[in-house]
């Protein structure tokens, strides 16, 4: 291999550290510089993981940067990734994609017209739990899918995140937060989904920040739901029902199971890497774990990394536009299925991400 493909991060905010280390295993991708429009606040990650600080223009001005890795706000992503697709650059970013269909459509159209790729979280899918997940499916361990759960409920983030407010505007809420992860997974395991329905609904028009900072017992106000229901139909013929909440204070429900003709499967947290991964067949008189057949060793970096590789050998890569798109495409319809009290014909579609190859070296991702 030559050299190894040049990354630029924009964005130094708490999960850029998670970035920093796991794109650190691939000696296909090189972090050559962050940024951030806090200047200090990128100093601080330069400094902390050895790459230069600069501005965001100076970084998506670099020639020799190849990937932008976009980690800022969800209602910046659009600007960010068109940003650096105007200069050239593939770009990957944190989910979603864009906080509507419109500024997906741009990121895609764009990114298409320069001939560059583009990627966006979660790259969870890729790792050791969801991607057994896939292999047991296609192995026909549970026959024909037949249908699916998929929930995340709690009661927000003001209870521990120190600035919780995006998580209360337009693109984020309980859907646009942690949606992508078990849409996403759901996706890879079942494939493009054609038709959706919901329910929704604003639970409290304002949170209290209840956590122990300087704005403890700050109001802050709720622009989006924050309790959604939908169901799912799937090209393959599968029905899935999906809860997505910050308004419930406890439950006992899983993540999500998968059902079949011939037996069901408990996934594991779509915003891990891990498992554990249980089967149980007809005839079976309880749950068995399952082995991981992949690695749950990876980290976010992955998708990154799996970007690099499409670059670099011209194929496709796994954690893709097209895919991010579908997700997006996805989440806003089960809002407007509510608003207009109706089906939503989901006009979008992908292709399953091509699965990870077994036994893969640490710090790969082709054979």
């Amino acid at each position: 291999m030559g050299s190894p493909v040049k990354v630029g991060i924009v964005g130094c905010g708490t999960i850029s550290g998670a970035y920093f280390k796991g794109c650190d295993p691939y000696d296909i991708i090189e972090i050559k510089s962050c940024a951030d429009l806090d200047i200090n606040r990128a100093k601080e990650r330069g400094e902390e993981y050895g790459v230069q600080a600069c501005s965001v223009e100076e970084l998506l001005a670099d020639p020799e940067i190849q990937i932008v890795v976009n980690l800022t706000i969800p209602k910046a992503h659009a600007e960010v990734n068109l940003a650096g697709i105007a200069e050239g650059k593939s770009v990957h970013c944190e989910k979603p994609l864009a906080v509507n269909r419109a500024d997906g459509k741009r990121t895609l159209e764009a990114a298409a017209e320069k001939g560059v790729l583009v990627g966006c979280a979660p790259d969870t899918f890729l790792g050791g739990g969801v991607q057994t997940c896939r292999k047991l499916i296609d192995d026909g361990w549970i026959g024909d899918p037949v249908a699916a759960t998929a929930f995340m409920a709690g009661h927000g983030h003001e209870s521990w995140h120190p600035a919780p407010d995006f998580y209360y505007e337009i693109g984020g809420g309980p859907m646009f937060d942690m949606g992508p992860y078990y849409l996403t997974a759901l996706v890879n395991l079942l494939g493009p989904v054609k038709r959706v329905t919901g329910s929704t609904r604003m639970t409290f028009p304002e949170r209290t920040i209840t956590n122990k900072t300087p704005r403890y017992g700050e109001k802050i106000p709720v622009d989006i739901p924050t309790h959604l229901t939908g169901i799912m139909d799937f090209a393959n013929g599968a029905v899935a029902t999906l809860i997505m909440s910050f308004d419930m204070w406890a439950h006992n429900l899983p993540r999500i199971e998968i059902y079949g003709s011939e037996g069901s499967l408990s996934v594991p947290d779509p915003n891990t890497f891990r498992g554990p991964v249980k089967v149980r067949r007809a005839g079976d008189d309880e749950w068995r774990e399952i082995p991981l057949t992949h690695s749950d060793s990876v980290s976010r970096g992955i998708g990154v990394a799996d970007m690099a590789y499409a670059l670099v050998h011209g194929r496709k890569h796994r954690v893709n536009g097209d895919l991010a798109y579908h997700v997006l495409d996805l989440m806003a319809s089960f809002e407007d299925a509510s608003n207009n009290n109706a089906h939503v014909q989901i006009e979008s579609t992908c292709e399953r991400p091509a699965m990870l190859p077994m036994g893969l070296l640490p710090g790969t991702l082709d054979e």
